[in-house]
């Protein structure tokens, strides 16, 4: 069911409580293709949870859907940050809860749709961030600034054994705010986590993955194509735009291999394949992070009957347990 111009939908196919549904899981496994299917039938407004595809002009880099593929379906927490700004969980969560319960609001079923671990557990588990403070948060950014990741990597080893072996020694950014936990409150970074419980607003959540050899086939591929369309381009673009100020755009997996192309640290096959590399090492890291989440109805990408199948699951789900107050 598509929505008109205003954005209204002309039915829903039951009269079911309302319930978001949350399309989660690897990369390029096909969840934006099911989310906008999902919205169609459904009366969906869709809610973006990828934390790059936040960011205004970061389009080819990201896979975001352009507006004429979004099929006129309300969007949410799409080109909400510019470069210069530094994306975090706790802004996220802030903002796409309010989205959800207006979207709850207006009779309308929010799509949840994308694949970042952290935005997804804070969403749906009402997460309750440990304090920041700017200045040891400085201190830390200064180091893995100035001495790098194996630096920062070191400390926080020192400092919490089980985060360093947890966290990726390339991901700077979470060690840095591992460290800043620790810190603050004298606790394990593990200790301020999200528990999982049972789903915000009885959320359905949904997990779409693929074998892993047609997975690589299917990141080889889209990587080839962003570089087709003109990645290197759209960097260029984005640094005019203040990208190398950026505390995270900059890092986002492709537009740094590009930097580095545009930099000389080595030509366009190597950011390519570099790009290539690094998409798979997350896919990897997001499969192993959703599957340890037992709530995830999980599906096949690759199935001919996706839509029926998700469907199935949302009505069985629906029926069979009452969602919870938000």
């Amino acid at each position: 069911m598509r929505t008109d111009t205003s954005g209204e939908h002309t039915h829903r196919p039951d009269r079911l409580p309302l319930r978001p549904i949350a399309v989660v899981g690897p990369t390029a496994t096909g969840k934006s293709d099911l989310g906008l299917a999902l919205a169609e039938t459904l009366g969906g407004e869709i809610v973006n949870i990828d934390a790059m595809q936040q960011y205004r002009g970061m389009d080819i880099g990201t896979a975001k859907l352009s507006p004429a593929e979004r099929r006129s379906i309300p969007h949410h927490q799409l080109d909400v940050l510019d470069v210069t700004e530094t994306a975090t969980v706790a802004r996220y969560q802030q903002a796409a809860t309010a989205d959800v319960e207006a979207i709850l609001e207006r009779g309308h079923v929010p799509i949840v749709v994308g694949g970042s671990m952290m935005y997804v557990q804070a969403l749906l588990d009402e997460w309750q961030f440990p304090a920041t403070d700017p200045q040891v948060r400085a201190k830390w950014e200064a180091m893995l600034e100035s001495e790098g990741l194996d630096a920062i990597h070191r400390a926080l080893r020192h400092a919490d054994p089980a985060a360093a072996a947890t966290i990726l020694p390339t991901d700077g950014r979470r060690m840095v705010r591992a460290l800043e936990v620790v810190e603050l409150t004298g606790q394990p970074f593990a200790a301020s986590q999200p528990v999982i419980g049972d789903p915000r607003w009885g959320t359905v959540v949904l997990g779409v993955d693929r074998a892993t050899e047609e997975l690589d086939e299917r990141i080889a591929r889209r990587t080839d194509l962003m570089f087709e369309l003109g990645l290197v381009d759209e960097v260029h673009e984005l640094i005019g735009a203040g990208l190398r100020e950026g505390v995270t755009a900059r890092r986002a997996i492709g537009y740094a291999q590009v930097l580095a192309y545009i930099d000389g640290e080595y030509d366009r096959d190597a950011a390519r394949e570099r790009t290539f590399i690094g998409t798979r090492r997350y896919v990897r890291r997001q499969r192993s992070w959703f599957r340890r989440d037992p709530r995830i109805h999980w599906l096949d990408g690759a199935d001919p009957r996706l839509l029926e199948s998700a469907l199935r699951v949302v009505q069985d789900t629906r029926t069979s347990t009452v969602p919870p107050a938000g």
